[in-house]
């Protein structure tokens, strides 16, 4: 297929991997990239750190910025994943965890899709292999049958494989990797044989202690990872960067325009939601309730996404407080009691003394 007509077949997907979004990018990286490559690694450890973190090459090619944050721990996860442990990368809902490790894959073995996505009613199966039962009836276990799950694509091709949501899985369930992890084989009991993991082969989880219906980690398994933990931004700068950027790259594959959220309105929400998640204000002269709600910096990013897409078919264009309140609510307000009590409180008490957002004050107050 011609590449314009690929490009044109892309440019209709809702969210592109990260491979493809950014192939110019690591491109322009391989090329300049003179350092040691681990086996069936596509870039160095030292570019792909440069890829995660941004900067700009000799040629003049800008790298974006995928992490804002602590070099160091990406320094730390990259160098994990040259060893023969694998990462677990952990932290509240919303710190990057899947982006960091989407990038991750791409940039290594240019492939984020080898994904086993976890959740309660997981099986088995569907981290080692399955079988096509039309074959497997007429001809028994034969090779043919086998159906090759994510993690046994990786391991035969010496790739990235990611795991998500870890510890929703179930603990008899999460301890299937510990054979993998630790011997690099994955046995195929049916055929009297194994698989062997290729030079290159790792695997990325992540995990997060704050949901409901979470399972924690055997000591075996947990011996079997090293763990990087990605915090929450430190400062409402940093935040109000990262929302900006996020927003400005989810506008250009959801059509909608980023100069439509201004970045006062994107400061004004990041600041809400950090004294809600911090229990006080930013100044640190009032201590308010916490509400149940994570309030992470992923929460933000979709907040101002509805507020784009209400100013641009049903407002004047331009985010305003009252587009901007319209999805404050529904993402603060999960407990209908105990967080309406929190809300109503923050309201009367910290938006309603700052003259400078009472706009915003009377968009809240004419949505209850």
């Amino acid at each position: 297929m011609p590449s314009n007509s690929k490009n044109k077949k892309n440019s209709h997907l809702l969210k592109e991997h990260a491979e493809t979004v950014y192939a110019k990018e690591l491109k322009a990286l391989a090329k300049e990239d003179n350092y040691p490559r681990p086996s069936n690694w596509n870039l160095s450890p030292w570019a792909v750190v440069r890829y995660i973190m941004g900067t700009t090459l000799e040629d003049g090619t800008h790298i974006t910025t995928k992490y804002f944050g602590a070099q160091r721990l990406i320094e730390i996860a990259v160098a994990t994943l040259v060893t023969d442990r694998a990462l677990l990368l952990m932290g509240v809902p919303g710190t990057a965890k899947t982006w960091v490790s989407e990038h991750l894959s791409a940039a290594i073995c240019g492939s984020s899709t080898l994904l086993v996505q976890g959740t309660a009613g997981i099986n088995e199966d569907q981290l080692r292999y399955s079988w096509n039962y039309a074959s497997l009836l007429a001809k028994g276990p034969t090779e043919e049958a086998l159906v090759a799950s994510p993690l046994m694509h990786a391991m035969r091709n010496g790739k990235i494989a990611r795991v998500e949501e870890l510890t929703r899985i179930p603990a008899d369930v999460q301890d299937t990797l510990i054979t993998v992890l630790s011997e690099k084989t994955l046995p195929i009991p049916e055929l009297n044989t194994e698989v062997q993991a290729k030079k290159g082969f790792n695997l990325i989880a992540t995990a997060n202690d704050k949901d409901r219906g979470v399972h924690d980690l055997s000591s075996a398994l947990k011996r079997r990872f090293n763990t990087v933990i990605l915090p929450l931004p430190s400062s409402l700068e940093e935040e109000v960067k990262i929302v900006k950027t996020r927003v400005e790259q989810l506008g250009k594959g959801l059509e909608i325009p980023a100069e439509l959220a201004p970045v006062k309105e994107i400061q004004r929400l990041v600041t809400m939601f950090r004294e809600l998640r911090n229990g006080q204000t930013e100044d640190g002269r009032t201590k308010i309730k916490v509400p149940s709600a994570t309030l992470s910096t992923a929460e933000a990013i979709s907040v101002i996404n509805s507020g784009q897409a209400l100013a641009a078919h049903f407002g004047n264009g331009t985010l305003k407080a009252r587009d901007l309140a319209a999805g404050v609510i529904g993402a603060i307000i999960k407990d209908p009691v105990n967080d309406r009590l929190v809300w109503q409180e923050y309201l009367e008490t910290v938006l309603r003394e700052r003259p400078e957002w009472s706009d915003l004050y009377r968009a809240f107050k004419e949505i209850e």
